[in-house]
């Protein structure tokens, strides 16, 4: 074996220590069993004796022959020693005894006192384990630096031995890291750098308004001029558009519907019928209802569009008309119609799905007899508008507005009265209108064309069978209960006819049996239902000539509890 000497491991070579250390446990450690046990017995001392700086004690252990080491093992004996805080079983200032191998120690800890609330220094005395080489690594770790605030110190020379150890005490340190010296050079360069990060910000957001900005008055620039050059607001709503286009209220100009109409993006959807179809859109990101009509239809699509540009046509309860055009594109032809779009529905779906109170179904009845009433009167002016039967009023025509009013729709078979010139304008094309609601007199075939009274209390015979589909979904409260009951929904004459019922059907059950929809007895307990349950009933008289007209109507609602109609568009 090589002679491990302090020479001849760092003094000659002038290595450092962890490179001594290395060295060491190189040359240390080889593989013949008992050089091997005092390798893994002894290095860890001396690795630490290396790293406290006690080079010579290191090598004095190097050099220390396997003879001894090996007869300090087999001659290892029992020892007593003197035991306070570390005794077994609790014992107060009593003794121990080391198994074979073992030593006695003496250590001292600082401890936090609670009752003074200081850190006082705490002696203990007892046996040390032979599983830890003796005691002997504790003693050597308690030298090392980053472990003041404790100690401790063993002995194996005999028993008691470590009753006058005293291992010395020192206290941690607390002293707090000194504080780094802020010059005023740094504190610029701080305030520099921040006012740099902030002008660089505030260019980047004035960068991305500007950017912002520019596109949007780009993609403004590149849309036609033609509504903005006719109506002096290049933004304004479609409502607003109306208003200023004319002052008659009957839609936009020619040129700007058309206009309006190649701009359309159709979205969903949203009904379907014999006639056509509805479309949700939209118009420069507002929301607008598109119908669409069968190429079969065209007849009707030409009837209602000229009927919605009739002077002084536009009234809050009548659908807001916004343009009209026919599109191809050579093999095939769309004929679209442009209005206001209500997310509600029409009356018929509001009604499946909804149940009002008697305050919203007078509201209702009031809006619906307001724009009928409109629609019927001639006004005499210059211009004027002529009167106007709808001959096809029915709860699907009619849609539900967001401030719970009525706006009636579709004027495909409308006919016009000038009395100027005594004529009456039919529309020209093949379609009837909508069996379940008939007059009698139409389905016996009696209504006098030539009369255009005639066809306005064919549109109020239509009227009341709207309202009793109404009073069906107002609820009322029963009678000593805090509970309210309503009828579920239901189409006119649904107990007697079919669904789709035929003219022999409506013939037979209207103008030979007479029958109407029935009348509950609920209905008499309310204010308004009764009102409402008396005016339809005078609406659907067999007998045209005692009809009541649409504004007798009107004026009746309005009459009834005023303290709600002061008001009607606050009752949603």
């Amino acid at each position: 074996m090589v002679e491990l000497t302090y020479e001849n491991i760092c003094l000659k070579k002038k290595k450092k220590k962890k490179f001594c250390v290395k060295m060491v446990e190189k040359m240390f450690c080889s593989r013949d069993g008992l050089t091997i046990f005092k390798c893994f017995v002894l290095f860890p001392i001396i690795f630490l004796q290396f790293q406290t700086g006690d080079i010579m004690a290191a090598i004095i252990n190097v050099e220390e022959p396997l003879e001894i080491v090996t007869e300090k093992v087999i001659n290892a004996r029992t020892l007593t020693c003197y035991c306070d805080g570390s005794c077994p079983n609790n014992i107060i200032n009593g003794t121990c005894e080391t198994r074979p191998g073992g030593s006695c120690f003496s250590a001292v800890e600082e401890v936090y006192d609670e009752i003074t609330g200081t850190y006082e220094e705490e002696r203990t005395y007892g046996c040390m384990p032979p599983e830890e080489s003796g005691g002997f690594l504790m003693c050597k770790v308690a030298a090392v630096p980053h472990l003041h605030g404790k100690n401790i110190d063993c002995c194996d020379s005999g028993d008691m031995c470590n009753r006058n150890l005293y291992p010395a005490f020192t206290p941690k340190l607390t002293t707090p890291a000194p504080e780094l010296p802020v010059s005023s050079q740094s504190v610029h360069y701080l305030a520099m750098i921040a006012s740099m990060i902030i002008c660089v910000s505030a260019f980047i957001v004035i960068v991305v308004i500007a950017c912002m900005t520019f596109r949007r008055r780009e993609k403004l620039r590149k849309q036609p001029r033609l509504i903005s050059s006719m109506c002096n607001s290049q933004l304004s709503p479609l409502s607003q558009m109306v208003e200023q286009s004319s002052g008659s209220g009957s839609g936009l100009p020619l040129l700007v519907q058309r206009t309006i109409a190649k701009q359309i993006q159709m979205v969903r959807l949203v009904g379907k019928g014999r006639y056509g179809e509805v479309w949700l859109a939209k118009w420069r990101d507002e929301k607008v209802a598109v119908k669409t009509f069968f190429t079969t239809e065209e007849a009707s699509w030409f009837r209602e569009t000229e009927i919605y540009q009739t002077v002084l046509m536009r009234h809050e309860n009548i659908l807001g008309f916004i343009a009209a055009d026919i599109k191809g594109n050579g093999s095939w032809t769309q004929m679209l119609l442009i209005t206001d779009y209500h997310e509600n529905g029409s009356l018929h779906d509001y009604l499946s799905t909804s149940v009002i109170n008697p305050q919203k179904l007078q509201l209702l009845a009031y809006s619906l007899a307001s724009g009928l009433a409109h629609l019927h009167d001639e006004i005499f002016g210059t211009p004027g508008k002529p009167a106007i039967a709808h001959r096809d009023i029915k709860s699907k025509n009619i849609l539900v507005k967001r401030n719970g009013q009525c706006a009636i729709a579709d004027f495909g078979l409308a006919v016009k009265y000038i009395s100027e010139l005594d004529e009456i304008h039919i529309a020209q094309n093949t379609r009837v209108g909508t069996r379940r609601y008939m007059a009698p007199e139409v389905l016996n075939e009696t209504l006098n064309p030539q009369q255009f009274e005639e066809f306005k209390r064919a549109d109020m015979y239509s009227v009341g069978l709207v309202l009793w589909e109404m009073a069906r979904r107002c609820y009322t409260a029963k009678p000593g209960t805090k509970a309210t009951t309503c009828e579920d929904y239901a189409l006119p004459y649904h107990d007697v006819v079919p669904s789709d019922p035929t003219f022999d059907d409506m013939h037979a059950v209207v103008c030979v049996k007479g029958i109407r929809p029935p009348i509950p007895s609920r209905w008499q307990e309310d204010d308004v239902l009764a009102t409402v349950a008396k005016i339809m009933q005078e609406c659907w008289h067999q007998n045209p000539t005692v009809r009541l007209t649409a504004l007798r109507v009107k004026k009746t609602l309005g009459r009834l509890e005023p303290d709600y109609m002061d008001c009607p568009m606050k009752i949603v």
